[in-house]
């Protein structure tokens, strides 16, 4: 386990200290766990351009709009189908799992969000990830182990199904659905093709396709963010890429450990219940 943690964390402590480090070392091969000649120019440099800001509060928006979405639309879909009296829901799981294996093409669905009139549009970039197959059919199976005992109980007591679903099925059901939080934020935040494709206006940019631009461009922007030539030395390729990377995986890492504990309480005290059942 002590191995795999290392093998894990290396990678990312080791970008981290280039990100800290002067070019000409990381092009001579001195960095390895400890920045070497620490240099915090190039994160100056990406911080104070103003698309690195907008472009960290629009992939902000975008992440919590689809997930509160996502969670919405996979779990109404969900719990209808984990009931074995629906009729007709062999053919919709069917249909479902259909989905997985065949679906449009690129240049279908680039007509569809043009013919949609989505294109520079927040639901461009939203829609195409809405709705995963494997995560409807996770919830599905994780709905379908509810106690049908609970249920019952909540209609006897007058409530209406979504009553039930409300009330009772969603707060046993908090562990697949803090899953799915985790997956489809994490989905949302690292997408690349999809706001590359659709997505063209300056002011609806997204935090990935800024830092591909400014990475690809990098040479450039040092020149216009200082126009000395000892600045030119310190900012280059490989810190800027190192820097990107960093504060683009930033609030995943300062998220994922407080969700990774809720998740771990939650499955904790569904076991006591099961247990106490």
């Amino acid at each position: 386990m002590l191995f795999v943690c290392c093998a894990t964390l290396y990678p990312f402590l080791y970008l981290v200290a280039q990100s800290f480090s002067s070019e000409a070392a990381i092009i001579q091969g001195k960095v390895s766990l400890l920045p070497v000649e620490f240099n915090i120019q190039t994160y100056v440099s990406v911080l104070k351009k103003g698309d690195f800001l907008l472009s960290y509060k629009n992939t902000l928006i975008y992440v919590v709009l689809g997930t509160v979405a996502a969670i919405v639309l996979s779990c109404c879909m969900a719990y209808p189908l984990s009931k074995s009296d629906l009729k007709g829901s062999k053919f919709f799981m069917k249909f479902i799992i259909f989905t997985m294996y065949f679906g449009g093409s690129l240049i279908s669905n680039y007509i569809l969000i043009i013919k949609l009139g989505l294109k520079d549009t927040m639901g461009a970039f939203i829609l195409p990830m809405m709705i995963s197959t494997y995560y409807v059919i996770l919830m599905k199976s994780f709905f379908a182990e509810t106690p049908h005992e609970l249920e019952e109980a909540g209609e006897l007591d007058g409530l209406s199904p979504i009553g039930i679903f409300i009330r009772i099925v969603l707060p046993l059901s908090m562990p697949i659905i803090a899953t799915m939080i985790l997956f489809n934020a994490v989905g949302y935040w690292n997408s690349y093709f999809s706001a590359m494709l659709y997505i063209t206006k300056p002011s609806l940019i997204t935090l990935q396709v800024f830092m591909k631009n400014f990475i690809q461009d990098c040479g450039v922007l040092v020149d216009k963010i200082e126009s000395t030539s000892e600045m030119i030395g310190v900012v280059s390729t490989g810190n800027v890429i190192a820097c990107c990377t960093v504060l683009g995986v930033l609030p995943i890492v300062i998220l994922y450990p407080f969700v990774q504990k809720y998740l771990g309480k939650d499955f904790k005290d569904v076991s006591k219940r099961s247990e106490n059942n």
